[in-house]
């Protein structure tokens, strides 16, 4: 089965560590701030979702959630959480680690698009 968000080794090793820190996570890719290339990071519960953002997947425990227009633009990419050094977003959890979260992409084939058509992701209700 393909999935609309997956992450890299090093990623999913900060996912962990920052999960053993912190809690259940949960990701927002916004497209607004930060380039649009940095998904924030949250303690599950610190962010409130809009009626716009969209459920994507899940990265081990940690949900990823996108802007629905984001969503619009990227629904026919594969979301590919990476981390690299430097320094993001003030307000995401992995600053104060020296690095930060960066979303890469990949574009679906045919057969994969076929695949992901009858199950849309899911629109947030607003919280």
């Amino acid at each position: 089965m393909v999935e609309r968000v997956v992450a890299t080794d090093e990623a999913r090793v900060w996912i962990e560590t920052l999960t053993a820190k912190h809690g259940t996570l949960a990701f927002h890719q916004s497209g607004g701030c930060c380039d649009g290339s940095s998904p924030m990071c949250f303690q599950q519960g610190e962010f409130k979702w809009g009626g716009g953002d969209v459920l994507l997947g899940k990265i081990g425990t940690a949900e990823f959630h996108i802007a629905a227009e984001q969503y619009k633009l990227w629904e026919h990419t594969q979301l590919i959480i990476d981390v690299v050094k430097g320094r993001g977003a003030s307000f995401s959890l992995e600053i104060p680690e020296g690095i930060r979260f960066l979303t890469r992409g990949r574009i679906f084939t045919d057969a994969e698009l076929a695949e992901l058509k009858p199950t849309p992701p899911s629109v947030r209700p607003a919280v």
